[in-house]
């Protein structure tokens, strides 16, 4: 049982293969951050452009039915509907 423990830790015909293998598996971690980097950047880009799209409606548009054009209605009705 001895010798068979002492003969697989001292088998090295696999270690050029893991080696190898680690190496590439780095490589494609690596890349993978980066893509996902820019992925991130350009989807905060995107959203940055819906939000400032949102911003950009004028949310101040009111309707009034009253002469006095303060931009409330009230219960007297007259006047023109139009938008401020």
């Amino acid at each position: 049982m001895k010798s068979l423990l002492t003969q697989l830790f001292d088998d090295e015909t696999g270690f050029i293969i893991s080696a190898e293998l680690i190496l590439v598996a780095t490589i494609l971690v690596i890349s993978m951050i980066v893509g996902l980097a820019a992925v991130s950047t350009a989807v905060n880009h995107q959203l940055q452009d819906v939000a400032s799209g949102f911003d950009s409606i004028n949310h101040r548009d009111r309707y009034s039915n009253n002469s006095d054009d303060s931009g409330y209605g009230n219960d007297k009705g007259g006047g023109k509907i139009h938008a401020h």
